[in-house]
């Protein structure tokens, strides 16, 4: 059984990672369409805001930050969602406010608008706490995870971290320290430090924000609770990272860059996919023809193999950093739109027939 059946039989989360441009939207959608062939209820959840995973399963309206059922052959289930982070920042609130009167005044909050859909890191955070959820949800057995580009796939695996560090940072306390003394309000004048944030963001907006972080007293163990689970299930024996690249330097660089980072923080590679690859037919047999076009035939196909060659060659390092032997899928002339061409993605990746060295 090769390391790609192993992981869709076995695992529990699929993160797929690698630069952008590599069919790291169409392996997910592939990969979640081989489990649910194989009996697995799966749902493919993008973090990636391009809205490619739409796209690439044919699926006319969109998605939504609920899962949507999509209709396959076999006897498990595919699902799919596009992450909607403010939508999944409500539902949070909603679930960690002690009464419905503080969850109120929490979603009503300029400030907390304005933070649940742009400030940095939440994104990221939001797509880990999706992520979690996705896995406790009795419906899935299986979650496969389609990311934006690398470096940012990096600020998705360290978002609990940061939020675990935030709720810890001095200014955070000094935001929640009227409730933790009885008191209703913290004058902006009676504070140097937040004198001076007036002064640079305004006392208006300093005056949300601070309604905002007073609303949000006894909340922050949930939080940091989730964020806790969250880093423990990133780092389950049943995870796993599947590293996405093409027969190109640069995203094999990024690929490698993004191997590193997952063995400084523990975290398995489980396979790598090496997507658009040069079809290779093997070496040309015999004397080149002399008529012209068999001529041409003969120096194409040996034109191929030589591709395929210098394509493993390069290849090779992030073979010797991760200790796994990659899956090879060839350039395709159309792009997926449908669950008719992705299956046939899904073929590719699962028959096992390039994932030799071209011999010489």
């Amino acid at each position: 059984m090769s390391e790609l059946h192993t992981l869709i039989s076995t695992a529990h989360v699929v993160v797929c990672c690698g630069s952008g441009g590599v069919g790291k939207t169409t392996t997910a959608s592939a990969l979640g369409l081989e489990a649910a062939r194989n009996g697995r209820r799966c749902v493919v959840v993008t973090i990636d805001p391009a809205k490619r995973l739409a796209d690439a399963l044919g699926v006319p309206g969109g998605l939504t930050n609920d899962p949507t059922r999509l209709p396959v052959d076999g006897p498990g289930e595919l699902w799919a969602l596009m992450l909607d982070s403010a939508t999944t920042f409500d539902g949070l609130v909603t679930a960690y406010a002690a009464n419905p009167d503080q969850a109120s005044r929490i979603l009503t909050n300029s400030f907390y608008r304005n933070i649940a859909g742009s400030l940095g890191g939440t994104q990221e955070y939001m797509a880990a706490e999706r992520l979690l959820a996705m896995h406790r949800d009795d419906r899935f057995d299986i979650v496969i995870v389609d990311t934006p580009p690398t470096r940012n796939a990096l600020d998705f695996l360290d978002a609990p971290r940061t939020l675990a560090r935030f709720l810890d940072h001095p200014v955070f306390k000094l935001m929640m320290m009227p409730t933790r003394r009885g008191l209703r309000v913290l004058s902006v004048a009676a504070q140097p430090v937040l004198r001076s944030i007036g002064k640079v963001i305004g006392t208006e907006v300093l005056a949300d924000a601070l309604a905002f972080f007073q609303a949000f007293d006894g909340m922050e163990t949930g939080f940091r609770n989730r964020a806790d689970e969250v880093i423990e299930l990133l780092h389950g024996e049943t995870t796993r990272f599947v590293l996405v690249a093409s027969p190109r330097v640069d995203t094999i660089e990024e690929a490698r860059f993004f191997a590193d980072r997952l063995v400084e923080k523990k975290l398995v590679v489980g396979a790598i996919i090496v997507n658009r690859a040069t079809p290779d037919f093997g070496a040309p047999t015999g004397k080149r023809p002399r008529v012209k076009a068999d001529a041409a035939l003969y120096d194409n196909q040996a034109q191929l193999h030589d591709l395929a060659i210098a394509e493993h060659s390069q290849i090779a390092p992030l073979v010797s950093d991760t200790g796994r032997d990659p899956t090879w899928v060839p350039l395709l002339p159309d792009d997926v739109h449908d669950l008719e061409a992705l299956d046939r993605i899904r073929t590719l990746l699962f028959a096992g027939s390039t994932a030799a060295q071209p011999s010489r």
